[in-house]
């Protein structure tokens, strides 16, 4: 049987979740699991209630795709690396990131440099 009250669900979520329900039973679920697969199907449709609660307004859809489309755009930045904003950075990083760097930059005699070197190789260009 499924738990909590109903009554933060629409109307439309309700006639939804009685239809799926009637069907199962059809097929012949017990009247318990018809019910408790009903409404579990509704929450995954729509995401559960959508009566205003105590929780204050509602997010609307464009702000909630624009948060999804934010927050996948942030986790795509992160799986490439960070980015250099500026040249400053080269010294934070490790003398085998910044020979990896000279490498892809095809700068010469980069395996004899020390790593201050290095860097001022990459900031030259």
């Amino acid at each position: 049987m499924p738990r909590g009250s109903k009554e933060k669900y629409t109307d439309e979520q309700k006639r939804k979740a009685e239809h799926i329900e009637e069907s199962y039973q059809q097929k012949g679920t017990p009247k318990n699991e018809a019910e408790a697969r009903a409404w579990a199907t509704v929450n995954k449709q729509s995401g559960g209630g959508e009566k205003a609660g105590g929780s204050g307004a509602k997010t609307s859809k464009s702000n909630k795709k624009r948060a999804t489309s934010d927050s996948g755009k942030r986790a795509a930045k992160t799986r490439r690396g960070h980015e250099r904003e500026s040249k400053e950075s080269l010294e934070t990083q490790s003398k085998e990131s910044l020979m990896t760097e000279a490498r892809s930059r095809n700068i010469t005699g980069r395996s004899k440099m020390t790593k201050a070197e290095l860097i001022e190789a990459l900031k030259k260009g």
